[in-house]
């Protein structure tokens, strides 16, 4: 019985971390999903908040787990706040840069600006 309760413990572990870890595969423009920070955020996506979840597999408090949001779609003329951890998409300008504390992704935070106002140009 104690194996049986142990492997059916492994298993869910390796299920809600491939749930967390697993790219979007059909996010429709504007989705907000949650991945590990291990995971690169995929083309056309941009990060958009940090924080801290066990199921990504750390032994520390630091930020391990982001939201993203599918751009790819978005009309001409859409803004969006959007943290500065990761490259804003082809056909997105910068128009603001500021602090936003859910985009701090480092254990060793600063109050520099780490969030953007992005719009679509193109």
């Amino acid at each position: 019985m104690t194996r049986f309760r142990t492997l059916c413990m492994a298993l869910t572990g390796t299920a809600a971390l491939f749930a967390l870890t697993a790219a979007p595969a059909h996010a429709a423009p504007g989705d907000v999903t949650t991945s590990c920070s291990s995971v690169l955020t995929p083309s056309g996506f941009v990060d958009v908040s940090w924080g801290y979840s066990s199921s990504c597999g750390t032994q520390s408090f630091s930020p391990n787990i982001k939201q993203i949001k599918q751009l790819t779609g978005l009309p001409v003329g859409t803004v969006v706040q959007a943290c500065n951890s990761t490259y804003q998409p082809f056909g997105w300008v910068q128009t603001a840069s500021y602090y936003s504390g859910s985009c701090v992704s480092s254990s060793v935070p600063s109050f520099n600006n780490n969030a953007w106002t992005l719009k679509r140009v193109s």
